[in-house]
């Protein structure tokens, strides 16, 4: 899929010596596999040049929650000591499944980074391609980041819950329609199974082929099956908040507005005594 949000391999292999564009390494570990040595991983073969945004290591750790934003000064001093200037074109990539290199992508827009894609295809299509990879460490001098933030791009719980209970706005849930229809039982333990009442079911390998959104026209069609119409406000949700900037990815692409995220999303409502899950 051709959209501004995407690079293709032969492109950075043609600019990867641009002194505007930084390259950010963002693979992770998905909710049960924690104990995968992405680190390592990245350490044994990485795109030339490309620096390690470390998702986990970059969020919020006053927070007994995962992944959760941190604060906007925390970040930019975050990214001055890793090497990132927000001026720069920032082109995050993952493994190749589109599966957290669009959580960079939503997180370094949210603190004002203008302009930063996502490599189509991630690593897997850059080695399915023959370019070369880089091992170990990469420095970089202390980089120029200044950090805005829009605290409305974030819904906290109140907020679900208002949503959930009132219908002031749709939550859109990217897990798997096994764990939203309580058949599964989550990675994280100690959560409940089931979906917040009232959301839809956008799970976001729906979304994705090769690495890459799918089309327009078939983005449009997944969101109308699921029922979420485009004139009225969503929150993205998902296990971690990691998946659900997938669904702001694919939304973003089709130019919906008055789109937010719930940073909590299920490992928040999911593990309380005082929040009703559907099925009930």
């Amino acid at each position: 899929m051709s959209t501004p949000f995407f690079v293709a391999a032969d492109w950075l292999a043609e600019h990867i010596n641009d002194p505007e564009i930084q390259i950010l390494d963002a693979r992770m570990a998905p909710a049960g596999q924690e104990d995968l040595d992405i680190a390592g991983d990245y350490r044994a073969g990485h795109i030339p040049g490309a620096l390690f945004f470390d998702i986990d290591a970059l969020s919020d750790h006053t927070s007994t929650l995962p992944h959760m934003l941190p604060r906007p000064e925390t970040f930019a001093v975050a990214m001055r000591e890793l090497g990132v200037s927000s001026d720069k074109h920032l082109v995050v990539y993952d493994g190749g499944n589109l599966f957290s290199a669009p959580r960079a992508w939503w997180m370094l827009r949210k603190f004002g980074v203008v302009n930063v894609s996502i490599l189509a295809g991630g690593l897997a299509e850059w080695q399915r391609d023959g370019l070369p990879l880089e091992q170990g460490e990469v420095s970089a001098p202390e980089g120029d980041f200044t950090a805005t933030f829009d605290p409305a791009l974030i819904k906290r719980l109140p907020d679900v819950m208002v949503a959930s209970f009132e219908g002031t706005a749709q939550i859109v849930d990217a897990r798997s329609a096994a764990r939203f229809n309580a058949e599964a039982d989550e990675p994280r333990p100690g959560l409940k199974r089931g979906h917040i009442p009232g959301a839809f079911n956008v799970p976001w390998t729906d979304l994705v082929i090769n690495g890459q959104l799918k089309t327009t026209d078939e983005l449009q069609a997944i969101f109308d099956r699921a029922g979420v119409a485009f004139d009225k406000p969503i929150i993205a949700s998902c296990g971690s908040g990691v998946t659900a900037a997938v669904l702001m990815l694919a939304l973003e692409t089709l130019e919906v507005k008055n789109v937010s995220l719930y940073d909590g999303s299920w490992c928040e409502w999911g593990s309380r005594s005082d929040t009703p899950v559907e099925p009930a």
